[in-house]
Parts: structure tokens; C-alpha cells; sequence
């Protein structure tokens, strides 16, 4: 089977399911056609004997995948936000059915790995990282929260780098993502080829191939050396109390740090602080993804949405102008059931 869809490539290879984005003056962002793409596809290949494994990579560019089309979607959110709640709903189905996969994925996180980026490599069984990978989760800096399943994945990483990477948005590199388990796997970028032909022609030595494959030695992870200070000045889920205590460091990071989180949207920042205490709590992927889908609805309809990406990625000023924080407890709220989130049908059929 091949589905040729010019942003998104799938096809059989030996006994492996390849997805491979093809969207590289964006970095490979994934708009709504490509998720319903990659969607398609992994339904095709569900019961499918031939196929044991699914790969996904990226096409020529830097870019894995920087994370979805938020130009687009703030566009459409100052007519109609129909077209932006379409997107996270199929998008976080998505990632759900590749969370409840029955078929080990490879993703090769090699470039910039972010949002939307992570939310369908993070799944995967296996995440390769190479000396290309950059990973961050940078929503807060255009009014948003860390999604995709964001709260699940960084809520489980030891101490409270959660904390850390959801309100400054930092960049960590493919020994970070290795030293923290993000990645399973850190391989040269020039191995990937081979890793890829090989567990296609054999998906049972998935493991053992791409051990084989990896560097011997990992380069230094910078940031564990910061670990200590992360925890101190990051144990609260109060955001006031965090930059209290940066600003208290003597320590020229922490100053830095703060200046950083405080050019993020505080209202973004509270609603990721306290989706990172109520995620832990999601008894399943489920129940995370209808309680992001909710908090979004409600986030692009927040000022702060539109002004960021305005700021960021439209005029490129990088002069923000945030609402002043508003009441978190509201966001949370569920949504009329007729308005929630839901994961695929047994069947979807043209739901897609």
C-alpha cells in the first residue's frame, strides 16, 4: 500500500509501515491534512500481518517535525475557531491512537523535534536522537500550554524538569533527550539509513539493531548539571513563588531563566503549572487528551493565543503584549459533552 499525499509519504518497506513527513519550508509542522494523512495510513496498517513496525521520519530539511501549523490556526481563530478546534480534535486522536498502538513505532527525532513533534514521537516505542535533535515544548511562548499529551510525558520526567521545560520552553539537545529518556536511543545521523533498511528487513531485532547502531559514548547532557538548582527554584506550582526563588539565586542562569519565563504569557504558564499537577491524576491517555482538548478550546479563545503567535511567528517583533493573568479554575472545566473530545470510532469510515 502507498498513499502518495504530497506532505506525508506512506508506504510498505519490507515489513514496515513508513511514515515520512514532507513539509520542509515549515519543518515539517503538521497541518490537518497531514495528520488525517498519517492517520489513515496507521489505521490501514492496524490489522495489516505484512506490516510489524511502523518508522517515522522527515524529508530533506532541519526540521523532524517543529510541531502544527499555528499560523494557520490562529488565522482561522479570528474568523471562526470551527476550523482550529477540527484540527486539535483529529490531531489529538492521533496521538492517542498511536499511544494505544498495537505495533512498536520507531520515531528518528533527528532535527528540530517540538509541539506537534513531540506529540507523535513520544508514543513511539523507540525515539532515536541524533547531534541534530533539538526538543522543547515552546506553547507558552505564544499563550498556549504544552499539549499533545504533554502533560503525561513531561509530568513523569524526575524532579520538576517538567516545570522547567513547560514555562521557559527550553531546547534540549539529543544527549539531553537521551540522559533524561526522552530518547531510548542516540545515534550518529549518518547511521539512520542504515538503522532504517535494516529494522524493515528484520522489525524482531528492532532493539538489537539499533543498539547496535548507537554511539558507544553519548556526549555530556548540560542540563544534568543544572538538576539541582531546576528542583530548588522549581518546587512550586505557583508561578510567583518560582521566580521568587530565581530571582533569590546568585547564579547568572537563574536570572536568565527568569527573564525567560517572564516573556511567556503568565496565564499560559499558570494553566500548564496546574495542568502538571492534574495530569498525574488522568487514570488514562483517554482522560489526558479529553482534559487538554478542553483547555484548549478555552486557550486559543484567550487573547494571549493570537497576540503570541502575532508576535512570534506573523510580525516577528517579539514584543508580546500579554492579558494580565487571568483565573486559571475556568480552563479546567469540562465541556458540554456535545463539544468533547473523543478518540476514533471502531469504525471511522468518512469521519476522517
Amino acid at each position: 500500500m502507498t498513499m502518495m499525499y504530497d506532505e506525508v509519504r506512506a508506504h510498505i518497506d519490507g515489513q514496515a509501515g513508513r511514515l515520512r513527513l514532507n513539509r520542509p519550508r515549515a519543518l515539517h509542522s503538521l497541518d490537518l491534512g497531514m495528520v488525517q494523512a498519517m492517520t489513515r495510513a496507521l489505521l490501514e496498517w492496524r490489522d495489516d500481518p505484512s506490516v510489524r513496525i511502523v518508522l517515522i521520519d522527515h524529508a530533506e530539511g532541519r526540521g523532524f517535525c517543529a510541531g502544527g501549523d499555528v499560523v494557520g490556526i490562529a488565522k482561522s481563530v479570528d474568523g471562526h475557531d470551527a476550523a482550529a478546534r477540527a484540527f486539535f480534535f483529529q490531531e489529538y486522536r492521533l496521538n492517542h491512537l498511536m499511544y494505544t498502538y498495537p505495533k512498536p513505532g520507531v520515531a528518528f527525532m533527528d532535527g528540530v523535534t517540538m509541539g506537534g513533534g513531540v506529540g507523535i514521537s513520544c508514543p513511539c516505542r523507540y525515539r532515536v536522537a541524533t547531534e541534530r535533535t533539538m526538543f522543547a515544548m515552546p506553547e507558552t511562548a505564544i499563550g498556549i500550554f504544552p499539549d499533545v499529551g504533554g502533560g503525561r510525558y513531561l509530568s513523569r520526567l524526575r524532579g520538576r524538569l517538567a516545570q522547567y521545560l513547560a514555562l521557559t520552553s527550553a531546547r534540549l539537545n539529543g544527549a539531553e533527550c537521551k540522559a533524561l529518556r526522552l530518547a531510548t536511543h542516540y545515534l550518529p545521523s549518518e547511521r539512520l539509513e542504515e538503522a532504517k533498511e535494516r529494522i524493515a528487513a528484520d522489525p524482531y531485532r528492532v532493539m538489537a539493531i539499533l543498539d547496535e547502531l548507537s554511539e558507544e559514548t553519548v556526549p555530556e547532557a548540560p542540563i544534568m548539571a543544572r538538576l539541582p538548582l531546576i528542583d530548588r527554584c522549581f518546587a512550586s506550582d505557583e508561578l510567583e513563588d518560582i521566580l521568587a526563588c530565581l530571582d533569590a539565586e546568585s547564579d547568572p542562569w537563574a536570572a536568565e531563566t527568569a527573564k525567560t519565563i517572564r516573556a511567556k504569557s503568565p496565564t499560559a504558564c499558570k494553566v500548564s503549572l496546574r495542568m502538571l499537577v492534574e495530569s498525574p491524576k488522568q487514570p488514562h491517555f483517554v482522560d489526558e487528551m479529553r482534559m487538554e482538548y478542553g483547555l484548549m478550546v478555552r486557550m486559543i479563545r484567550f487573547p494571549d493565543f493570537r497576540e503570541g503567535v502575532r508576535a512570534l511567528l506573523i510580525d516577528k517583533d517579539n514584543a508580546p503584549v500579554w492579558a494580565p493573568p487571568a483565573d486559571v479554575a475556568p480552563f479546567f472545566e469540562p465541556l458540554p459533552e456535545i463539544e468533547a473530545w473523543s478518540p476514533l470510532p471502531a469504525n471511522p469510515g468518512d469521519d476522517l
